[in-house]
């Protein structure tokens, strides 16, 4: 009788919480594992067509690939990060406040997280942070070139010729070229150009190379007063498609090459002169997107992987940590022989923890990538939740899908807790 008393108040307290289990849970799986054995509309059965489908389809194939990627690089990325994280913050001066702004990401929702790193990842280097930093060093050491959008005037001497600037026609020794450039910006021009001048040499190939623009008019073709020469371009002289002399313009855009004689010779300014600036990577292009989100994940989710580790280091007796200073053992030797072995459990907890999370990510892949890129980049959960508006048997099916790939992680997860208990 009193067995009976003690079981009929235990189930009196657990009702509630069974009730909302059974509402919140079993209710909605069961309702879409019979779903995704129904057609669009989820009024006619049509067995396993929905998972013959979902396995046949090149997008789904392409998002569990996609998952693929995200379960072998995110999971060890981050615990990695919060392994590196977690000894920097115990050697660190003021390591409560750098552990808080670490887990602050956290805090932020994932929708946030992701209109952030859009903008982040933007490829103009005026508004990405990152591509900034990309562009900033690449033009450290290979500068951009000075004059990258000059053009040749329309009707003039100039033509283009495979990213260089030729003479349309031969020219001879003795005479004077004029090579008019427009479509430079004022500030472009360098610190150190000077009125262009016409003249030159009586001998050999000799011209300028100017900025045909004057906020006046001027004339076009001809060297006006005002009009800079550009220097520093690097002038080639070819005859017969062979290069037979190099030269460079000075500051007021001349050049010179004594000692040619005769005809048949094209003057051409170098593809280099007009290199285009180095303009970063595109980060959320279809090749580089996928990259790009793990590297956001990472971004949120090292603090969480950091406070797990910190926790586990708290756990380590010092005395085992001693002695192997004691013994001579570096600090990397203790990190790799003695501090992460005693700490696989928790990172084993961590890595099935956040591949489950993984298998289930959602809002950074819909955030993120722009409307062209969403396709290469997209995952199982993003596929679920766009083919459930049209077709709610294969988004069924999907979710289902995407249960049967979380499940393990998760029972992993409850067999370690219960023999942590025991």
């Amino acid at each position: 009788m009193a067995r009976t008393a003690r079981v009929s108040t235990a189930a009196w307290f657990l009702a509630p919480a069974l009730l909302l289990v059974a509402v919140l849970v079993v209710y909605p799986i069961g309702q879409t594992v019979w779903w995704s054995f129904h057609d669009a509309t989820g009024d006619r059965a049509v067995g396993a067509a929905n998972y013959a489908g979902i396995f046949t389809s090149s997008q789904t194939r392409r998002a569990l690939l996609n998952n693929a990627v995200w379960i072998v690089v995110a999971p060890n990325l981050v615990t990695a990060a919060g392994l590196v994280l977690a000894f920097l913050a115990q050697r660190v001066r003021r390591s409560t406040a750098f552990r808080v702004v670490l887990f602050m990401p956290m805090a932020i929702s994932l929708v946030c997280a992701g209109i952030t790193f859009r903008l982040v990842y933007d490829q103009s280097p005026d508004r990405g942070a990152v591509n900034a930093v990309i562009v900033g060093v690449h033009d450290t050491f290979k500068p951009p070139s000075p004059y990258h959008g000059a053009r040749a005037r329309d009707g003039q001497a100039l033509q283009a010729a495979g990213g260089a600037l030729q003479t349309s026609r031969t020219v001879a020794a003795g005479e004077t070229v004029l090579l008019p450039l427009v479509g430079l910006a004022p500030q472009q021009l360098p610190e150190s150009a000077t009125q262009a001048a016409a003249g030159g040499a009586a001998s050999g190939i000799h011209g300028v190379v100017w900025s045909d623009f004057t906020a006046s008019g001027g004339r076009a073709g001809a060297v006006d007063t005002g009009e800079l020469g550009l220097p520093g371009v690097d002038v080639e002289v070819l005859r017969d498609g062979a290069v037979v002399a190099r030269t460079r313009t000075a500051d007021d855009g001349t050049f010179s090459v004594p000692g040619l004689t005769g005809g048949g010779y094209v003057v051409r300014l170098a593809a280099r002169n007009f290199t285009e600036p180095f303009a970063g990577l595109t980060w959320l292009g279809p090749s580089l997107v996928t990259p790009a989100m793990i590297g956001a994940y990472v971004w949120i989710w090292a603090g969480f992987a950091m406070v797990l580790v910190t926790a586990g280091l708290a756990m380590i007796p010092k005395e085992t940590i001693e002695a192997a200073r004691v013994d001579g053992a570096s600090e990397w030797q203790i990190l790799r022989n003695v501090t992460v072995p005693l700490m696989r459990p928790i990172v084993i907890v961590i890595l099935l923890t956040l591949t489950v999370n993984v298998l289930k990510v959602f809002d950074l892949v819909l955030v993120v990538p722009p409307e062209s890129a969403q396709g290469p980049a997209s995952v199982v959960a993003l596929e679920m939740w766009r083919s459930t508006f049209d077709n709610i048997g294969r988004g069924s099916a999907l979710g289902v899908l995407l249960l049967v790939l979380a499940l393990p992680g998760v029972l992993f997860n409850l067999h370690r807790l219960r023999r942590s208990e025991r």
